[in-house]
């Protein structure tokens, strides 16, 4: 018997008529693991891709890493982030590397053009070619080395799923979303790190426990309270100008972080309401995750409806290339009825 397909979440119109649709899951959940509110399989492991880096980053400050090569909360923030290689993304990452007595070289993640347009068309102007520092992920992997030389272990493969710090970060992912971490199938990630796959059942568990780890060990609740600290107060770092993220963080309930993936995953944590979400668009479409997530924001009331960011991405207007309004990017029936 076929799976019954999960919902349409996502719709976009041209006229009168639905152009597009975008199907998906998600999970609402608080730190007992407890569903609040679902849609679609949330039982489907799914690669969270960069939606976890938190939890990647918990090892970091929990071995003493962060405080032995004095890590700023920016550094943090970017520890976490998926930037946009704005040139203070690039700084804050250059610093934390020499300071450790390192390169650019020795990140093992590879180079892209900024995701940040101005920046990346100014590079190509000016005949510059980006360097992994660029990397929407090089603040993820100046943290590893970090987390490795501290460790004592060799920064060279601390990409490697068999390395102390791997190893150590998908310890801290599985216990944060009630896993067995041994048991969770692994892939590779676009930055060349181990990508760990987890129903959105245990994502959106994980997400709850950054929003309230009052039953985590003294040392990680500590750690979860300092990564939280970072992100909330320096959303840019985590994020980039007008990314989801930077503006979403802004507008929402004091201290909620959310937390953009690839391939149309986006999680979010809300301190105030003690819950955690995880979803996941089936093609992948970013702008899809992002009304999605915005939507159920304001479900939730963590958002208000009147704010920026719900404008900016929920009944987001369709313009063409002359600016005119073609259509609508909306909430698909059964968002809408939740």
């Amino acid at each position: 018997m076929a799976a019954k397909p999960d919902p349409v979440l996502v719709e976009l119109t041209r006229g009168a008529l639905v152009e597009s649709v975008h199907r998906g899951a998600l999970a609402v959940c608080d730190a007992r693991g407890r569903v609040k509110l679902s849609l679609g399989d949330i039982a489907r492991p799914v690669f969270p891709r960069s939606s976890y880096k938190m939890m990647q980053a918990l090892p970091l400050v929990e071995s003493g890493a962060a405080d032995a090569f004095s890590v700023t909360p920016k550094e943090l923030a970017l520890a976490c982030a998926s930037h946009s290689g704005e040139a203070f993304h690039v700084a804050t990452a250059g610093g934390w590397l020499k300071r450790m007595g390192l390169k650019a070289d020795a990140l093992a993640c590879g180079p892209h053009l900024p995701f940040h347009e101005k920046t990346a068309h100014a590079m190509i102007r000016a005949g510059k070619k980006p360097t992994r520092l660029h990397n929407n992920c090089s603040g993820k992997h100046s943290g590893f080395l970090c987390c490795a030389l501290h460790l004592g272990a060799d920064v060279k493969g601390y990409e490697k799923p068999a390395h102390a710090v791997q190893k150590a970060a998908r310890q801290a992912i599985g216990e944060m979303c009630g896993l067995d971490p041994k048991a969770m199938p692994a892939g590779t990630d676009g930055c060349a790190a181990p990508n760990f796959a987890v129903p959105l059942k245990n994502l959106a568990t994980g997400f709850a426990r950054l929003a309230d780890p009052q039953s985590l060990s003294p040392t990680r609740v500590a750690a979860v309270y300092r990564l939280m600290d970072a992100v909330t107060r320096y959303p840019l770092y985590e994020s980039g100008s007008g990314r989801f993220d930077a503006v979403t963080m802004a507008d929402a309930l004091p201290g909620t972080m959310t937390k953009v993936g690839a391939e149309g995953v986006v999680a979010a944590a809300i301190p105030d309401l003690g819950l955690g979400i995880a979803l996941k668009i089936e093609d992948g479409a970013a702008r899809a995750a992002e009304t999605a997530m915005a939507s159920v924001l304001v479900k939730l009331g963590a958002l208000k409806s009147s704010s920026k960011a719900a404008h900016a991405f929920i009944d987001a207007p369709i313009l063409n290339w002359r600016g005119d309004v073609c259509g609508v990017k909306r909430g698909g029936a059964a968002l809408k009825a939740l």
